[in-house]
């Protein structure tokens, strides 16, 4: 029987994307990579627990789930999430940034300092620029005021993100005039918390880091992963937890098109390597075709 791989998910380093496994594994995504795996034939998705622990029942979970974790490990990762906004006391300094991911689409949220750009990485940022940095009450207030005041959301679905990717403007210029419009009217608010230091506009564009700039427009996204299922395909880019591959001309799932994979729904599988030596195969998972539409944030400004 083939020796089977389980992923712990897509993290971001300085040299690019790395897919992490079980017993500490890394493998690097540079583009042009083979992403070649099989669904282990008999598998079943289980629950990948919560905070660094092994779900007690080792419970099924929905191959469309993002999260890959049952209903009471899902509430015990959450019990300590800064994004749930279940901590108060962390000492640690957070900054504040505005992120931009599309015409239109802007976001507030907060991160700590010392992760540096890893959060906006993850969440496939086009560009960003910081607004300021200070205790987390402070981070936190502050990421109210601009939702409250600005009607800026601090949450945009991946599926929005991913459908605005094949229209970017093509000049940094005009990709970062959203977010310097924004850090303006921002900083120009009344009740700006004391203990947040204001930063300097400085825009950090990722579309070279991200590899979207000659990448064509996705035909649909892999929906999610089923036993007997295979991915194989050549890496284009990368945004957030998202592989943007280039299959076999011959699947019938993408019509010979960029395929994006959400690593997300790699999680909790066991997981087979394809041969190293083999060409492209088909792709044999479900996949949902993308069907473009303008994506437009209401009530910003």
């Amino acid at each position: 029987m083939a020796r089977t791989w389980r992923c712990t998910g897509l993290r971001w380093s300085a040299e690019g994307p790395v897919l992490t496994w079980d017993g500490g594994r890394r493998s690097a995504l540079g583009r042009g990579k083979r992403v070649a795996f099989g669904v282990a034939g008999e598998a079943v998705r289980t629950c990948v627990g919560a905070r660094g622990n092994a779900c007690p029942v080792r419970a099924a979970v929905p191959g469309r789930s993002i999260g890959a974790r049952c209903e009471e490990c899902a509430r015990l990762d959450r019990a300590h999430s800064v994004a749930a906004d279940t901590i108060a006391d962390d000492p640690r300094p957070y900054r504040v940034y505005l992120a931009w991911f599309g015409p239109g689409m802007l976001k507030v949220g907060i991160t700590a300092q010392e992760r540096g750009p890893a959060r906006l990485l993850e969440q496939g940022a086009v560009c960003f620029t910081w607004l300021g940095t200070g205790p987390l009450m402070a981070a936190r207030r502050t990421e109210e005021l601009l939702r409250a005041a600005l009607g800026v959301p601090d949450r945009i679905p991946y599926a929005d993100k991913r459908a605005v990717r094949s229209a970017l403007p093509g000049t940094e210029a005009e990709r970062t005039a959203e977010i310097a419009a924004l850090h303006a009217r921002a900083l120009a608010l009344p009740a700006w918390p004391e203990s947040l230091r204001p930063a300097p506009f400085r825009p950090v564009d990722h579309v070279g880091v991200f590899g979207l700039a000659e990448v064509p427009a996705a035909m649909g996204a892999v929906s999610r992963l089923v036993p007997g299922g295979t991915v194989d395909g050549l890496l284009a880019a990368a945004a957030g937890p998202d592989l943007h591959l280039r299959p076999d001309p011959a699947s019938p799932g993408a019509a010979g098109g960029i395929v994006v994979l959400d690593t997300r729904l790699l999680t909790g599988w066991d997981l087979v390597p394809l041969g190293a030596g083999a060409q492209v195969q088909e792709l044999s998972v479900p996949v949902r075709e993308f069907r473009y539409e303008t994506v437009v944030q209401d009530g910003l400004f």
